[in-house]
């Protein structure tokens, strides 16, 4: 069986509902998706997916204890809940246990845009296929500082095989206890220190990928230059009609909110007029079975990273001597 799988606690309920709604629109309401609890903070989610039959949550206890237990061995800095928030990313490598066959990964704060058949087929010939433009910029995945990044891996390999953990497709079953084990003692042995110190599981999957040489697919690299587009909320120039969006012409096959922190999804839905990129977009998948709820806004709306006000102009607002929007 083949499935779409998320991470997800309820700090990111409002992005999870909106890339569920967009599953249902575009690959249609009976796709099987698993979320992986990032965390024990999944009431609310539980409670939302009683009315969807083809969603659930993973419970394998044993599965997830495996992978909490690999990340303690394989880099246990990643697991200061007090240093990144992304301490429990990790769970989504549960996928490789299970439940599905083939599966496609994607983070809470993401839509689908268009149909993943070819992203499945492209598995019948590789182990892992992607679809973005990570390699642009390595540094989010090694320390290219370390002398012995080199040494681990060659540099036309980092250029061209690294990935963001967004969007991804794999098979159940690509990593055998036996390379897990290989995988922790090698990064033991000192090659941790060749990751890139930020964004939670990214640099870990990146090198477990590169370091057991999986055949991998990038869209982005691969498709004619004409034909490719691009994923990502800080792209301004996509065209979005009938709420979905195009790439000079082409069909996206998803849309990242990366930049834009959980925190700001929440508030827009409690009312509050923050703007953010394709934030309508956004709005018309979170309330798409249940418009009526879809907050309404009057005042101007203010830009989601705009800079907090200073100590002076807090101290007026609070005094009500300038405007409070």
């Amino acid at each position: 069986m083949n499935g779409i799988c998320t991470l997800a606690n309820d700090y990111v309920f409002d992005q999870l509902v909106a890339l569920l709604n967009s599953i249902d629109a575009i690959l249609g309401s009976e796709t099987p998706v698993c979320i992986y609890p990032f965390d024990d903070q999944t009431q609310r989610i539980a409670d939302e997916i009683t009315k969807r039959p083809n969603v659930f949550i993973y419970n394998n206890q044993e599965s997830i204890n495996y992978w909490d237990q690999f990340m303690v061995s394989a880099a246990p800095e990643r697991l200061n809940r007090s240093q990144s928030r992304l301490y429990g990313a990790h769970r989504r490598f549960c996928a490789f246990d299970g439940p599905f066959d083939k599966f496609i990964y994607l983070d809470a704060d993401t839509l689908v845009m268009n149909s993943l058949a070819t992203v499945f087929q492209k598995l019948d010939s590789y182990d892992f296929v992607v679809y973005d433009f990570q390699f642009k910029d390595v540094s989010k995945v090694y320390n290219t500082d370390s002398p012995q990044l080199l040494k681990v891996f060659a540099k036309d390999r980092i250029d061209l095989e690294i990935f963001c953990s967004g969007f991804y497709a794999s098979k159940k079953g690509i990593f055998s206890e036996k390379q897990i084990e290989s995988l922790i003692l090698s990064l033991q042995n000192g090659e941790r220190n060749i990751l890139y110190q930020g964004a939670g599981e990214q640099p870990l999957i990146n090198y477990m990928v590169m370091k057991s040489h999986l055949p991998i697919y990038n869209f982005a690299q691969q498709l004619p230059s004409h034909e490719v587009t691009g994923c990502s909320v800080g792209s301004k120039h996509f065209e979005e009609r009938e709420h979905i969006l195009y790439d000079k012409g082409n069909r996206l096959t998803y849309l990242h909110y990366i930049g834009i922190p959980p925190n700001i999804h929440q508030a827009v839905c409690t009312g509050e007029n923050i703007d953010f990129p394709y934030r309508d977009l956004f709005l018309y998948y979170r309330y798409l079975h249940e418009p009526e709820k879809r907050p309404v806004f009057h005042d101007h709306p203010k830009p989601y990273d705009a800079p907090p006000p200073n100590l002076f102009t807090r101290a007026l607002r609070k005094l009500k001597l300038i405007n409070q929007g």
